[in-house]
């Protein structure tokens, strides 16, 4: 037993020991470890290293600005969506995904949403079971259309803002929008011709020193409108401001017509000027 042990085992170091095995050997060793060193490598070029670059904001460029910029720091760009925003000029870009300062890998695609030069055409709400002004105005803002009034007739027999006559560009189109088929260019402008109540006119409130939202509630109580609000500096909290003047000024023997507006001027601490 112990020969035939011990005959196996000078075979086997005569074999390992053999110069063609050896070399055999050692050439399937280094042509493995050459394919394991070249798989690492193409990985990490792959991946660029696990490197990443920050994505800049391009929002608010032009695309072809924005197209080169993005080119220069090895960015694809490719545009998703185009929207009409009124008053914005066309190639405007809007948002972009990736999302500003986050981090990608070099030659990532930047997908951009810009502003087209078209406008889209949308139509015009019945008016049938509809012809209260405010509950009207509101459904066209929401479809990108700008109402306007621009005249008020007395008229006792209806509820104050009844819409009487619907324009589009000078022409009456109040018989056209029945049945809601009537086309417009989204960011037009619809003039309306409204009723209003046989008593016009109201006293003028004395809004300054008010916060805010008394004031608004003063007008409001008085049959007037909340116009615009125009903030100083200061304002960090609206709903905490006070109002400093307002447009038309309070007169104790002045009247409004009702409805019309009162524009409020506010700061973000009480006035001075106003008592305890």
């Amino acid at each position: 037993m112990w020969q035939k042990l011990r005959r196996i085992g000078v075979e086997m170091y005569a074999y390992l020991t053999d110069f063609y095995v050896v070399k055999n050997y050692l050439g399937m060793l280094a042509l493995v470890s050459g394919i394991l060193l070249m798989t690492f490598w193409w990985l990490k070029c792959y991946t660029n290293h696990g490197e990443s670059v920050q994505v800049p904001s391009y929002v608010g460029m032009n695309i072809r600005e924005a197209s080169r910029k993005a080119k220069s720091r090895n960015f694809n760009v490719a545009v998703s969506d185009s929207i009409y925003e009124v008053g914005k000029p066309p190639g405007l870009i809007l948002t972009q995904d990736p999302k500003p300062q986050s981090r990608v890998k070099e030659g990532r695609t930047i997908y951009f949403t810009v502003t087209k030069n078209n406008p889209d055409i949308v139509r015009l709400p019945d008016l049938a079971g509809n012809d209260d002004y405010d509950l009207y105005s509101r459904k066209l803002g929401r479809l990108g259309l700008k109402p306007r009034i621009i005249a008020r007739v007395a008229d006792p027999k209806l509820e104050a803002n009844t819409i009487l006559e619907v324009l589009y560009r000078g022409d009456t189109i109040t018989q056209k929008i029945r049945g809601g088929n009537f086309p417009i260019e989204m960011g037009g402008m619809v003039d309306f011709i409204v009723s209003e109540a046989v008593t016009l006119t109201v006293s003028i409130p004395d809004c300054v020193c008010q916060t805010l939202d008394a004031a608004k509630f003063l007008i409001q109580t008085s049959d007037l409108s909340v116009g615009t609000i125009i903030s100083d500096a200061t304002v960090t909290d609206m709903e905490t401001a006070y109002v400093y003047r307002q447009s038309p000024k309070y007169d104790p023997n002045g009247t409004m017509r009702k409805g019309e507006q009162i524009d409020l001027y506010v700061t973000q601490e009480r006035p001075r000027t106003c008592g305890e």
